[in-house]
């Protein structure tokens, strides 16, 4: 190719040329039989190449088919933060949704295996709001990321639809291996803020994790984790609310209240006991 022409290194080899001078032929609108006629037509052909080619690049790079999805991330913000007033200071003042656009401008170009940009694209979004999400993660629609400072999301992480994200959440790796390396986050999943999910793991649908977890093995859809490790403390097989999180059950205080239980139950059965051997010591 030199300049906006496509040049042909063989005409009469070329099945494209054959195929164009057939039809054409066919339906009578030139015939080829003369030099001059010949090199006409490899002109046209070159032109309704470079115009075809040029109008694939613009709808890969340039059109937005995502636009439902990130209309609906507008809309979701509505719908889970009771803060936001208006449309002007949602679409001004939430970093969670400047990333998540961003990102998906980053994605569009990284899927096509465009260099450097979609990488500075996505450090452009980490400047600007502290959240750092790298182009090849899989976001679907609907995502919220609250507040948002600290958030990092993995290459090869996918988050699923109507999931929520406080800040300080990390959806990361472990160790060095290549391939599939970051968590797959279900539908309508709450990751409460400070959270860590670490590894390929896959946390089923409406599944609420409670802050400062961390979460390093596979979850069912429909349940509530807390702890470190992450540990199930409630399964109720429904769907969860989204911004219940604050209510998640203290797993280490029914733990505590377990042993203090089974204490004074020890400590009851001692007495007993050591009545029991003072009363036959005095018969």
């Amino acid at each position: 190719m030199t300049g906006n022409t496509c040049t042909l290194p063989n005409t009469t080899n070329n099945s494209n040329l054959r195929k164009s001078q057939d039809n054409l032929k066919s339906q009578g609108k030139v015939k080829v039989d003369t030099k001059v006629e010949q090199q006409n037509l490899q002109l046209e052909f070159n032109r309704e190449l470079y115009s075809s080619r040029r109008q694939r690049f613009w709808y890969r790079y340039f059109t937005f088919p995502e636009l439902d999805t990130i209309l609906t991330d507008f809309q979701i913000i509505f719908e889970r933060d009771p803060a936001a007033r208006n449309w002007m200071e949602v679409l001004c003042c939430y970093p969670g949704l400047h990333a998540l656009l961003l990102h998906r401008l980053a994605h569009k170009l990284y899927r096509p295996r465009v260099p450097v940009i979609p990488r500075l694209i996505s450090h452009l979004g980490r400047f600007l709001t502290g959240i750092e999400i790298h182009p090849g993660a899989q976001i679907g629609q609907g995502v919220f990321i609250d507040h948002g400072m600290g958030v990092v999301i993995g290459e090869t992480a996918i988050i699923g639809d109507y999931s929520l994200i406080y800040q300080g959440v990390t959806l990361g790796g472990t160790g060095k291996e290549t391939g599939k390396r970051h968590p797959t986050i279900g539908k309508n999943v709450v990751v409460g803020a400070g959270a860590k999910v670490l590894g390929n793991l896959n946390i089923g649908d409406n599944v609420r994790i409670g802050a400062g977890s961390i979460v390093l093995r596979h979850v069912p859809s429909d349940c509530t984790i807390v702890g470190i490790p992450g540990r199930v403390v409630s399964k109720s097989g429904q769907r969860t609310g989204v911004l219940e999180h604050g209510k998640l059950p203290d797993a280490e205080a029914a733990v505590t209240r377990a042993l203090v239980d089974r204490i004074e139950q020890l400590e009851q059965q001692l007495q007993t006991l050591m009545g029991d051997t003072r009363n036959s010591n005095n018969v």
